[in-house]
């Protein structure tokens, strides 16, 4: 491919060697194909059966496909600072800069309108999937053998560091830097970058898993305290947990755009770039079949109860979380359904007083969530949450629900200690009621900081970091310790 038109031809005299920079994995810190791929599949559920098609009528016909459906959000895609550095330190030696990528035309000349200055653009068409030789080829042909310098950053790159003058290298291990270095003598390293042990950790989003506590309630609202029981709902609690932990994955991968265009959730691995997003996938399925196989080992129901969670936040991630209203019922239900797999799994008869407690709580803990998410967007100015169906005139109905709801848990509370069943269980069983005041107060001022913006858009991280919280939630335990 030729040097576009209008463009100072680079191999005349007098000119400064031109730089050429590749895009996936280098200029930006992900790929491409892989973004493309998770949003058709995000937005087109129906359809993913057409990456397997297009795959079997090659990769560029794979790639041209999903740059006509699907947009990247190259705006917001992470940039790897050290590339981007070296671009403008070229730009400001008057040395012309290309990019030269496997990816769609489409995406890497929007890449190039966001850089600025870029003198043009290589890249996969229709017919041509520009990688490893080829794109050597089409980059000698355009500046001859050693007429560029060239910054890549995998093993498919080195046919065209071998037509470079200089290669320069962005790694993602050391073990690849001395590859390259044994390989390539005069090469240079700008950026040398992997993900680390705790970055993984962080994917999985454990503190989370504080929410899977809740199937140690069937426990401890039925006083049942055995070995076997403790030990069926320990493990079942490490079963939500890895499900959760893919849940996660699936939806950060799903929501990519969304979360980078969102003040906070832009730093979380994926979306940052410091994990690939093509690690995503295989770690998802990973803890899917721990769950699965720790399910095996508890009572069948629980096995059931899992996969229809399972279920559940796989639709959420793929449909349900862009449906008005939906998304937080369905939310609040997969808390409720974490308390069902507690009942499940130590076998004990089943408690429409905590189901329905649960099911309240959690809904109104859900709508909070979205209202701290509108309120940030209307600090910032914003109209429209991204990836959700709501928007900041919403906020307070939504406040509204939210308050309601969790009203409606006081109330469920409220009518369990006046049942017959609370008699049995409990020596002292009017001494309960001081939990209500407690509850009252804990839902009113969570909805009424939200409203402020003052909480955090996770309620559970809230909860877990928040002083006053903590103190209601020891004051309640000792409620009901000396109700028993």
């Amino acid at each position: 491919m030729s040097a576009p038109s209008g463009t100072p031809d680079p191999r005349a005299p007098g000119t400064d060697v031109p730089l050429v920079v590749d895009v996936d994995g280098t200029l930006i810190r992900t790929d491409l194909l892989h973004e493309a791929a998770l949003q058709f599949v995000a937005r087109h559920p129906l359809e993913s059966w057409r990456l397997v098609t297009w795959t079997l009528a090659g990769k560029a016909t794979l790639k041209t496909s999903l740059a006509g459906r699907v947009d990247c959000g190259s705006d917001t895609l992470p940039l790897c600072d050290e590339v981007v550095e070296a671009i403008r330190s070229a730009q400001a030696e008057g040395r012309p800069v290309y990019l030269a990528s496997a990816s769609d035309r489409r995406y890497v000349e929007a890449i190039a309108a966001r850089i600025g200055g870029i003198a043009g653009v290589f890249a996969t068409d229709a017919t041509s999937n520009l990688a490893g030789a080829s794109k050597a080829e089409h980059l000698t042909a355009a500046f001859g053998k050693g007429g560029f310098d060239y910054i890549g950053n995998c093993k498919v790159d080195y046919p065209v560091w071998h037509m470079a003058r200089t290669p320069l290298v962005v790694s993602g291990s050391p073990r690849f830097s001395r590859g390259v270095g044994r390989a390539f003598p005069n090469s240079k390293l700008l950026a040398q970058r992997s993900p680390r042990p705790r970055d993984y950790l962080r994917a999985l989003r454990m503190h989370q898993w504080a929410k899977n506590v809740l199937v140690f309630l069937p426990l401890l609202a039925g006083h049942t305290f055995d070995l076997e029981t403790i030990g069926r709902t320990i493990l079942a609690f490490l079963c939500f947990c890895m499900a959760a932990s893919s849940a996660y994955i699936v939806n950060d991968l799903l929501d990519l755009p969304g979360d980078r265009a969102h003040h906070r959730k832009r730093g979380r691995p994926f979306a940052s770039g410091v994990i690939p997003v093509a690690h995503g996938p295989p770690l998802a399925a990973l803890l899917l079949a721990a769950a699965i196989a720790g399910a095996a080992l508890l009572p069948i129901w629980f096995f059931g109860v899992l996969v229809l969670y399972v279920t559940a936040t796989l639709a959420y991630s793929l449909v349900l979380k862009r449906k008005l209203l939906i998304d937080v019922i369905v939310l609040g239900g997969l808390y409720s359904v974490r308390v069902l797999g507690g009942v499940a799994a130590v076998g004990v008869e089943q408690s429409p007083w905590l189901l329905m407690f649960s099911l309240f709580l959690f809904l109104c803990l859900a709508i909070v969530k979205r209202c701290s998410e509108l309120v940030a967007r209307r600090a910032s100015g914003g109209v429209e949450t991204v990836g959700r169906s709501y928007r900041v005139e919403d906020l307070y109905v939504l406040l509204g629900l939210a308050g309601a709801s969790g009203f409606g848990a006081v109330l469920v509370v409220s009518l369990y200690i006046a049942s017959p069943e609370v008699q049995e269980l409990y020596a002292h069983p009017q001494r309960l009621w001081l939990i209500c005041p407690l509850l009252l107060y804990w839902v009113s001022r969570v909805v009424v900081l939200s409203n402020r913006g003052t909480l955090h858009d996770d309620p559970v991280v809230s909860a877990l970091t928040d002083r006053v919280s903590w103190m209601v939630g020891s004051l309640g335990a000792v409620v009901v310790a000396l109700a028993i």
